[in-house]
């Protein structure tokens, strides 16, 4: 078994998860079926949610009854996040407003400091309100700590009581700093493309060798195709069947309903 598109050969895959493989808790019906015929092809999963640490998301694909994926097939914007500021300032200071898995990412490189923080990161998650707010703005507006979005997604799905549930994305939450300092910040997740080379790197692959599939054309569709990989869109998530593409944003190369559509155009 391989996988082609479009007579050419597809090394590896890059994949979403939330509105691909899962809603929320819950495994999409055909998902655990396709990672089973991927599952000798270098995959990595990317995800702009910094909620979890990549053990808890391996945990969750169990759980739900995926194949457990080693840690370091799993790359999160909380991650990668505190890997760019490593890159840029060694040692770092930051203040983090977000879900305790952003704040374990960055204690990996960095240290909390709520006084003199080089870095004000603000993630997906509980975590934000009066007081941490008036504390991120005062490192913005007078220390000139740099603002940093995990993720620009204004918002994300959710299942809730087993409905759909939507909630404040990295975007959203990251707008009051904006409106009350000015300072656009400088934003870490998919589309940018720092998520997806991390990914490359760890299969050691190059991006026009690999296949993206995603939900989401503004982030992941948009992402992967300005760094020259192919990209699958697979409407099971937030970008419904029969839904108007776009304008203004790179076309898929793939375009289907479900990942047993995109199997059948895929795996030889």
């Amino acid at each position: 078994m391989f996988i082609k598109l479009n007579d050419n050969s597809i090394a590896g895959i890059l994949l979403d998860m939330d509105g691909i493989l899962y809603h929320g808790d819950v495994a999409i019906e055909e998902a655990i079926a396709f990672m089973a015929s991927i599952v000798k092809i270098p995959h990595c999963f990317i995800t702009n949610n910094p909620i979890r640490l990549p053990g808890q998301i391996a945990d969750k694909l169990q759980a739900m009854g995926f194949d457990r994926p080693q840690l370091d097939q799993i790359v999160t914007s909380g991650e990668a996040t505190a890997l760019w500021l490593h890159q840029q300032k060694p040692g770092f200071r930051y203040f983090a407003i977000g879900a305790d898995g952003l704040h374990q990412s960055l204690q990996r490189y960095g240290q909390a400091d709520a006084h003199k923080a080089d870095y004000v990161v603000v993630g997906e998650g509980a975590g934000i309100d009066y007081e941490s707010l008036s504390v991120a703005i005062n490192l913005v507006s007078k220390q000139n700590a740099q603002l940093i979005s995990t993720n620009p997604d204004n918002s994300v799905d959710a299942m809730r009581d087993g409905k759909h549930w939507i909630l404040p994305g990295g975007g959203a939450l990251v707008a009051p700093l904006v409106v009350a300092t000015g300072v656009k910040p400088l934003t870490i997740g998919k589309p940018n493309a720092l998520l997806y080379q991390m990914a490359l790197e760890r299969m050691n692959l190059s991006a026009q060798d690999c296949l993206m599939i995603g939900d989401r054309p503004d982030t992941d569709i948009q992402g992967a195709a300005s760094i020259g990989m192919r990209t699958a869109l697979v409407r099971t998530g937030r970008f419904l069947p029969n839904e108007k593409y776009p304008e203004n944003l790179y076309c898929p190369d793939i375009d289907v309903n479900s990942l047993v559509e995109l199997a059948e155009k895929i795996i030889v």
